[in-house]
């Protein structure tokens, strides 16, 4: 869709902001450009919509050199979000939102309606918010309205500089959560500009980390993280990349243990029997429709803590059923979901796993060492070009193990 062939932009004292860029962004696909102040992303970004003129090279727009184009037709076509937004102060929410579809000749009715749709798609009801004015939002309310606007012709390319960067953490995040909504849906073809490379590893289906006006390594995130391509690459993502991994490194069936499995209707003296002969000291409770409820410790089953060894204490089970005994667990996570999301629901329920289902069906739990073996693996993999699953792991024994 947008496609850089040896592009380089100078400035008359020699400067050069870029230096032969050549990479290609395909169709519905977000890239994100990240590099410190200075490194010549936001240019590369403005090339894209003649907003800066190339000193060489070639820029297409879907096969399309855009140096034929007319700049505003060629902007037309393109969405454009900046961080300080740019909403006309004397309009209202709705019209600013139908400025461009205006602008293209629809029917002032027609750009209307199309603008309450697009508020509505990025959170904003247009009952509420439709008539107010830029200075009547928040700065994060504000942001959503220059999506929606940048949005409203239907534009196949978006084009965003640091379009988050301007709210608090909290919001930001939220803002994040919500393009990503918008983008797994609409599947535009993305540029976004950012200096921050968290970001750029949570958003991005591919990465560009800038140096001095150049690209240094363009891969997906988890490669970038896993695998950096420079010295220089490995700096900017930073010694805790390990970390960052977390964000883009999914929870696998393959990384999942399968602990012993009660239903909180079994009778006690059965739950027991079962533990025992695993040797297992405690196991998943699924409902009746095999749904994830909690968990029940073999301990609880037999009425012995710190007695007889499991299988040797079964005369001492309660009577009655599992439910009696169960301990509800709410730490769970569909498959597929970041480790992040792992670590941070066993953190929260102060947890030592946590369940993975699929819709209402258990296949799995988590731990802290199978979530560690699993970046482990996802890290091995990148560099070895492999499957994650033909990852085998070596373990350094613990002393006195």
């Amino acid at each position: 869709m947008i496609r850089f062939e040896h592009v380089t932009k100078s400035y008359p004292d020699g400067t050069k902001a870029v230096d032969d860029l050549t990479f290609e962004v395909a169709e519905g696909e977000l890239v994100t450009l990240v590099g410190p102040s200075g490194c010549g992303k936001t240019t590369t970004m403005k090339m894209v919509n003649r907003l800066v003129e190339p000193t060489s090279g070639r820029i297409l727009l879907d096969g399309e050199d855009i140096s034929a184009i007319d700049p505003v037709q060629l902007r037309r076509r393109i969405g454009y979000v900046i961080q300080q937004v740019g909403l006309f102060p004397h309009k209202t929410v709705l019209d600013n939102t139908a400025t461009v579809p205006h602008l293209l000749g629809r029917p002032r009715g027609k750009a209307r309606a199309r603008a309450a749709e697009l508020l509505d798609l990025v959170g904003l009801d247009p009952s509420t918010y439709g008539d107010r004015y830029p200075d009547q939002l928040s700065g994060g309310q504000r942001q959503r309205v220059g999506v929606a606007r940048a949005l409203a012709a239907d534009p196949p390319v978006l084009l965003m500089d640091e379009p988050f960067g301007a709210v608090d953490p909290v919001v930001r995040e939220h803002l994040q959560n919500e393009f990503l909504r918008l983008q797994s849906s609409l599947r535009k073809t993305v540029l976004f500009v950012t200096h921050d490379i968290e970001e750029a590893v949570r958003l991005g289906d591919r990465i560009a980390v800038y140096g001095a006006g150049r690209i240094e390594q363009f891969d997906t995130p988890a490669t970038v993280l896993g695998a950096p391509a420079t010295p220089y690459a490995a700096r900017f993502v930073g010694a805790d990349r390990g970390l960052k991994r977390l964000s883009v490194t999914p929870v696998d069936p393959g990384d999942l243990e399968q602990p012993p499995i009660v239903r909180l209707d079994d009778p006690v003296a059965r739950a027991a029997e079962r533990l025992a002969s695993e040797g297992a000291p405690w196991a998943v409770v699924l409902e009746a429709d095999g749904s994830p409820y909690g968990w029940v410790a073999a301990s609880a089953l037999t009425g012995a803590v710190g007695g007889p060894a499991a299988g040797r204490g079964l005369d001492k089970a309660p009577r009655g059923t599992v439910r009696e005994h169960a301990r509800r667990m709410d730490a769970w996570l569909p498959p597929g979901a970041p480790l992040k999301d792992a670590l941070s629901a066993m953190l929260q329920h102060d947890a030592g796993w946590v369940a993975v289902r699929d819709g209402e069906r258990h296949l799995g739990v988590l731990t802290p060492a199978g979530l560690h073996g699993a970046l482990r693996r996802s890290t091995a993999a990148d560099a070895a070009k492999l499957p994650r699953g033909e990852v085998s792991l070596d373990t350094v024994p613990v002393a006195g193990a």
